[in-house]
Parts: C-alpha cells; sequence; structure tokens
C-alpha cells in the first residue's frame, strides 16, 4: 500500500507460592507514571524498511530526517538506486514514485476518514520516535505491573493502551482500536540503544487492520535503524516534484 498511514506484551499477571497456595500479588499504584522520551530539535536515522500490504511486498532503505514538530523527509533507495521520497509536513504527506515518475498528495482529514483514526502531523512523529501517540490527560488510567506500567487512554472512540517498561520507563507497544469500526493499530518496539542522553528503538513494527469494501485488510511497516542520532545542527530538507511526474 503506497499510503502512508501513521504506530508490548499484554499485562502479565504475577504469582507468588505461599503456603501451598498460588496467591495474585497486586502492586501498588504509583504516584506517577514516569516515561522516558525522545526529545531533540533535529533527528537523522538510517533504516531498512519493510513494507507490506494484501497486494505486495517492498524492501527498501530509507534516510530518514525531521525537524522537531515541523517536517519529516524520507528518501528510499533499492540496491543503491532512489526509488522514491516523502514529505510530511503539518498539512499534508507528499510521496513520490521515481521508478513510476508520478506522486501521491494526501491530507490528514482523508487519512483519518480512511482509518476511523484521528491521524495528524504528530501521531506519525510521536510513532516514529518511539513516544506517546496521544499526549497525556487527567483521566488517563495507570494499571501497574510488575514487568510493566500500562496507561490507558480513550479519545472519542478510540481505546489506547500503552506498554511501558517499568525498569527503562520506555514505550514497548501501543495497541489502539476504534469501536464503531473495529479498525485497529499496534506498535512494537525493540532493541533500545543509546542515541545522546536518551535510548531510541532501532526495531519498530506498526501493524494496521483496516476495513474496506473488499473486507478486512492488513499493512505492515517494520523498521531496523542501523542509524539514529539527534543534535541541535541544523539539517536540510531538499525536495521537489519533476513537472512530468502525474498526481494520483
Amino acid at each position: 500500500m503506497r499510503k502512508l498511514a501513521f504506530i508490548i506484551c499484554g499485562l502479565t499477571a504475577f504469582l507468588i507460592s505461599c503456603s501451598k497456595k498460588v496467591v495474585p500479588v497486586i502492586p501498588p499504584p504509583p504516584a506517577s507514571l514516569e516515561i522516558q522520551e525522545i526529545d531533540f530539535e533535529y533527528f537523522h536515522g538510517k533504516a531498512r524498511m519493510l513494507f507490506r500490504d494484501d497486494k505486495k511486498e517492498r524492501d527498501v532503505k530509507a534516510n530518514i530526517r525531521i525537524r522537531k514538530d515541523s517536517v519529516i523527509w524520507m528518501t528510499f533507495s533499492v540496491i543503491g538506486v532512489q526509488g522514491g521520497k516523502a514529505l510530511i509536513n503539518k498539512d499534508s504527506i507528499t510521496i513520490v514514485s521515481t521508478v513510476d515518475k508520478e506522486y501521491y498528495v494526501f491530507n490528514y482529514q482523508e487519512l483519518s476518514r480512511r482509518f476511523n483514526f484521528a491521524i495528524d502531523y504528530n501521531t506519525i512523529q510521536s510513532a516514529v520516535l518511539g513516544n506517546l501517540i496521544s499526549p497525556r490527560q487527567s483521566t488517563d488510567k495507570i494499571i501497574p505491573g510488575p514487568s510493566f506500567n500500562s496507561l490507558e487512554q480513550q479519545r472519542n472512540t478510540v481505546s489506547i493502551k500503552n506498554y511501558i517498561n517499568a525498569a527503562s520507563r520506555k514505550l514497548e507497544k501501543v495497541e489502539m482500536k476504534e469501536s464503531n469500526t473495529n479498525n485497529a493499530i499496534t506498535i512494537n518496539y525493540s532493541n533500545f540503544q543509546p542515541v545522546g542522553e536518551k535510548v531510541y528503538p532501532f526495531n519498530g513494527v506498526i501493524n494496521i487492520f483496516y476495513k474496506t469494501v473488499s473486507g478486512l485488510l492488513n499493512t505492515t511497516i517494520s523498521l531496523e535503524y542501523n542509524k539514529a542520532e539527534v543534535g541541535d545542527k541544523e539539517l536540510k530538507f531538499p525536495f521537489n516534484i519533476p513537472r512530468k511526474y502525474e498526481r494520483r
């Protein structure tokens, strides 16, 4: 699937044997839930990216740059040959295929209607970085656990469950489900490595399940980074569309 779309284990039971009977131990609720998130001015990463949907699979190398809260820029190549590029900003998503000499422009209203999720620039940026998809609110519910703390959020018809590693304080899994359509998105993060003063997930898998007239479809986006860095050094985001390219 050519649309971008914007992305951990369930809460475990903790049982202790005592006097020949098993008693569930429920840890006391934390006074607050600390989550370690990536903060930056500029982000630069290189990754292997795998797209898979009901029709095809594409394995590409991606060069990714981000200016915080402003723009996400990507180029894609296959065996050293550039195959496409993407520019994600506050207003829209533009994807260019240099192979097919065509391009696509999507607005967030269109994507939100398609998946029945509220999708905007911040949603995509957070999914790429491994930060909370939806900012915390006072009505959010914290469920403690021995290995993972769960942060449950309700945003209109969408239920969100965030699983935060109790030791590292890193978000490792997100589950989103829309009640009217049962459309769902799950995001898994792993292979955390130091980036600056924080740690960053060098592996991420986004699974999108959504209904169409053809039935339930599944799109998977996998990222495997070999480089990731953050800093204040200004990056460039060159992007142009040749006139001969056709808009789809």
